[in-house]
């Protein structure tokens, strides 16, 4: 009866049983002809099976042979897995990491990015905050996140970006994931007044408001700033599903992201604003301090696996 079996005997084995010539097979393992040749034959001798027949060109396995090369590679592969398994556990990252999300998570992708997340980092515990944009950089700066999504120049949020030189580092790392487009929406009553209308004539219009932690603050209040306009808010909303609703039932005009108009446009009648449109940039930031801790690295790495 078979008692044990020795792995250099298996290895032989399976690489001549590949090669179907021992002299080839023991170039690949690196040992002598005559090594490999005795590895065979004890090999035979164990299993008490002839493994092998000789042609005309080398060696063919024989049909008992073949059986058992194909258990034997079964073997091989699964102590290959046992190895760089136990070698990932004993060198994998621990920690916590706290992450900011925003807006929606098939957008963000978040759910791919968690999976990758924790196979390159079986060891990190996440903690995921949900909130607006500018509610990111602001956790970053005050120790309650470690990293999280952002839409926006982070630069709105560095105090460096004030300071001109070239000893002024940046407060902020980010990663671009993509680029954003954002559409103007209004309720159907007014759509004789948003129909060919810019950004002046939008900006006295019943809005919208959001709080200044969102980018839509952000994008609309640098843009009549910069044209020298007052937006006429009448209403404040946290939430984009809150602002599309409310302009649903005709309280006023909102910004949203183009993909959501194009569909409020077909399925609840919203008007779009055709001339005008506003871009901006989803990122992935932490703080440039930080960039080399371990488990923010990970993070780093399984972001730029999904948004490849």
């Amino acid at each position: 009866m078979l008692q044990s079996i020795d792995l250099r005997k298996l290895k032989a084995f399976v690489t001549v049983a590949r090669e179907g010539n021992v002299t080839r097979a023991a170039e690949q393992l690196h040992v002598t002809q005559p090594a490999v040749t005795l590895q065979l034959k004890r090999l035979a001798a164990d299993t008490g099976l002839t493994l092998f027949r000789r042609t005309s060109t080398g060696l063919e396995l024989t049909q008992e042979g073949a059986l058992l090369a194909a258990k034997a590679e079964q073997v091989l592969t699964a102590l290959t897995d046992f190895g760089q398994t136990a070698g990932h556990l004993a060198t994998r990252v621990r920690g916590k990491l706290r992450i900011g999300t925003i807006i929606d998570p098939e957008f963000t992708r978040l759910g791919a990015f968690l999976k990758a997340l924790i196979e390159s980092g079986p060891g990190i515990e996440t903690t995921l905050r949900h909130g607006m944009s500018g509610d990111v950089p602001e956790g970053l700066r005050r120790n309650e996140l470690d990293a999280g999504f952002y839409l926006g120049d982070p630069r709105d949020y560095d105090p460096s970006a004030e300071i001109t030189g070239e000893s002024a580092a940046p407060l902020f790392h980010a990663r671009e994931l993509a680029q954003l487009t954002y559409r103007v929406v209004a309720p159907p009553s007014l759509a004789g007044l948003v129909r060919g209308a810019d950004w002046s004539q939008l900006a006295s219009l019943p809005w919208i408001g959001t709080p200044q932690a969102s980018v839509h603050n952000r994008l609309l209040s640098r843009l009549f700033t910069d044209l020298d306009v007052r937006q006429n808010i009448v209403a404040q909303v946290d939430q984009e599903t809150s602002m599309v609703a409310m302009v649903r039932t005709g309280v006023g005009l909102s910004l949203c992201r183009e993909s959501i108009a194009l569909h409020e446009q077909q399925a609840h009648g919203l008007v779009i604003a055709e001339n005008v449109k506003i871009s901006t940039t989803l990122s992935f930031l932490c703080l440039e301090a930080r960039i080399g801790d371990p488990s923010i690295m990970a993070a780093f790495d399984a972001i730029r696996r999904v948004w490849i």
